[in-house]
């Protein structure tokens, strides 16, 4: 199955979608896709067959999104911790990559009619160089696309994210782009390469995150499935948006709070400025033309590379 689903969900399923957006719809939807070896298993299979079924999913899963509106997907393909697994599955997991990619390449037409932008997160330098090639490919292909967008975590903790956002502000403190005073939690999410996250889904009945998005979580639902990722239906999907429109008001209410926070403890960081709201405008501005000049650093590293 090719990543851009070609037929339209059935008429009860949009309809059903349709009565979902009445209410409060989820930007970005993270997914742990957790299950496609034991799905394996369960069906006398081999495993890579398990993988290549969860990747059809991912397709299906993608489907449901967009008829809802989600702007943003974020999925948990392949953890750095996973080259610890055998010799033999990482390969294999590898050359399924490699044949799943270069297949999302050649849909690059529909992709940019759709206005779907890829990202590959995560240490592409622990991928073979022919993955690493079509992962930046993919980057660069789809750049100009920008109705929605799907990050596809590779090789990827979120420690190692967290670590390498450490190191881009400090890049950028010593470019003279930021201030070491203008270091703080909201600048770390802008540092991120994955925005925070509104619902976050894990299937196969596991109730932990595995080193995923843990700073973008905070203030996420969560949402633990019982079935496996290539078992996953699309009730299971309405079901779990269901219960996050339930807990909107609250999540909302959290969210305000932590704002607030955060923006006094940024009043107290230029609380010797006599304009302090002048100093905060030119506190933000830095920030930002830090993150488009990190934005470009990080594409034109892609672009050199593919």
């Amino acid at each position: 199955m090719a990543l851009v689903c070609k037929e339209r969900l059935p008429w009860y399923h949009r309809l059903y979608s349709s009565i979902l957006k009445v209410g409060p719809i989820p930007k970005h939807l993270a997914f742990i896709m957790d299950g496609n070896r034991r799905y394996a298993v369960k069906k006398h299979v081999e495993r890579i067959e398990g993988h290549s079924q969860g990747f059809d999913k991912l397709a299906e899963v993608l489907q449901w999104c967009q008829e809802l509106g989600v702007e943003e997907v974020t999925v948990y393909a392949f953890s750095a911790e996973n080259f610890k697994r055998s010799k033999e599955e990482v390969n294999s997991l590898m050359e399924l990559a490699r044949t799943k990619f270069e297949r999302i390449l050649k849909e690059k037409d529909k992709l940019e009619e759709l206005g779907v932008r890829l990202c590959v997160v995560g240490e592409l330098d622990m991928l073979p160089d022919s993955l690493q090639t079509l992962a930046k490919q993919l980057i660069t292909t789809t750049k100009n696309n920008y109705k929605c967008k799907l990050n596809v975590c590779a090789a990827y903790t979120s420690r190692l994210e967290m670590t390498q956002a450490v190191r881009d502000i400090k890049w950028g403190v010593d470019e003279g782009l930021i201030h070491v005073s203008d270091i703080s939690e909201r600048l770390m999410d802008k540092t991120l390469q994955v925005p925070k996250v509104d619902l976050l889904i894990r299937t196969s009945g596991e109730v932990r995150l595995s080193d995923f998005l843990l700073w973008q979580s905070s203030l996420s639902y969560l949402s633990f499935l019982r079935h496996l990722w290539p078992e996953m239906t699309i009730w299971d999907f309405y079901g779990a948006i269901l219960l996050y429109q339930q807990s909107y008001k609250y999540k909302k209410q959290q969210e305000e709070e932590h704002e607030e926070e955060m923006r006094e403890d940024e009043l107290m960081m230029v609380s010797d400025e006599i304009n302090q709201e002048e100093a905060l405008k030119m506190r933000k501005n830095r920030i930002n033309n830090f993150i488009i000049k990190l934005n470009e650093k990080r594409l034109a590293n892609c672009m050199n590379d593919s």
